[in-house]
């Protein structure tokens, strides 16, 4: 079994998000005992919080983007710490925060495994697709805009960070447990042929059913990063989120979705996002 030390990177930020409390999650994750529980089956390294400095030269304003430069260095600082547990050969797991960290987590496991020649697969948990551009987005939060990033569509400040453009190819993202997509979003998604997995199927199919399609194609070459937004769990349970959405998975099919990634051992970097410990 893959026993890769784990690094815990903390990033107590709201900066993407209209609602406050998200910046209480690494902490919340701490007390209740994660690094304790981590610790029974592999050895933990709790590198603490990210420190994000003033910009000394702001990027380009971008109408439809809040906090642009306030993300921006966020990511930078996410990226260069899950860079270097990678190339420590730790497993980094990303405490959030919320979701527009993963522009910077993610961007680091592409910046990974080309360096190494190894196939980046992104597994991304959430009720939203995340796909919203600044011309597209609603609200302007950019927690809602990462994934489209990501694919190349948004400020390039952000599309560009770890020196490829875009960070990842359409076909290494999957989207699981979608409920919630704006109309731009929709369309955007259809034209890059992502691989959306809303709740039809798996309550059709059953979360195994799913699962088990998804990893069909994962070899010894492949890295899974896991982008676990806690609003991809019905809020029925897991109500500690800012943009709830009823009908989602439930805590059993939840977990199986975990252990069959356990199982398949090519897990090797996670976010965990969006918990927001003052609504829980």
């Amino acid at each position: 079994m893959n026993r890769r030390p784990v690094a815990l990177i903390g990033a107590p930020t709201d900066v993407g998000t209209h609602v406050d409390g998200a910046r209480l999650g690494p902490a919340a994750l701490r007390v209740a005992g994660l690094t304790a529980r981590l610790s029974r089956h592999v050895t933990v390294c709790d590198c603490g919080d990210v420190s994000v400095r003033p910009a000394t030269t702001a990027p380009e304003q971008v109408e439809g983007a809040h906090n642009l430069a306030e993300v921006v260095a966020w990511n930078r600082a996410v990226h260069e710490a899950c860079h270097a547990a990678l190339e420590a050969g730790r497993m980094p797991m990303l405490l959030g925060g919320d979701h527009c960290l993963a522009v910077g987590s993610i961007s680091a496991a592409a910046r990974h495994c080309r360096a190494h020649g190894k196939r980046l697969k992104v597994l991304w948990l959430d009720a939203h697709a995340d796909f919203n551009t600044p011309d597209t987005s609603p609200s302007g939060n950019m927690h809602g805009m990462p994934a489209a990033i990501l694919c190349g569509r948004g400020p390039a400040v952000l599309v560009e960070m770890g020196g490829h453009s875009p960070a990842l190819p359409a076909n290494a993202l999957t989207q699981l447990g979608v409920r919630s997509v704006d109309p731009g979003e929709r369309d955007a998604l259809r034209a890059q042929d992502i691989d959306v997995i809303d709740m039809r199927p798996l309550d059709e199919l059953g979360m195994k059913g799913e699962m088990r399609r998804l990893l069909a194609d994962v070899d010894a070459n492949t890295h899974i990063h896991v982008s676990f937004d806690v609003d991809f769990l019905d809020p029925s349970f897991a109500p500690a989120v800012g943009t709830a959405e009823a009908g989602g998975p439930n805590q059993r099919e939840a977990h199986l979705c975990m252990e069959m990634l356990a199982d398949c051992e090519q897990v090797g970097s996670v976010d965990v996002v969006e918990l927001n410990p003052a609504l829980d």
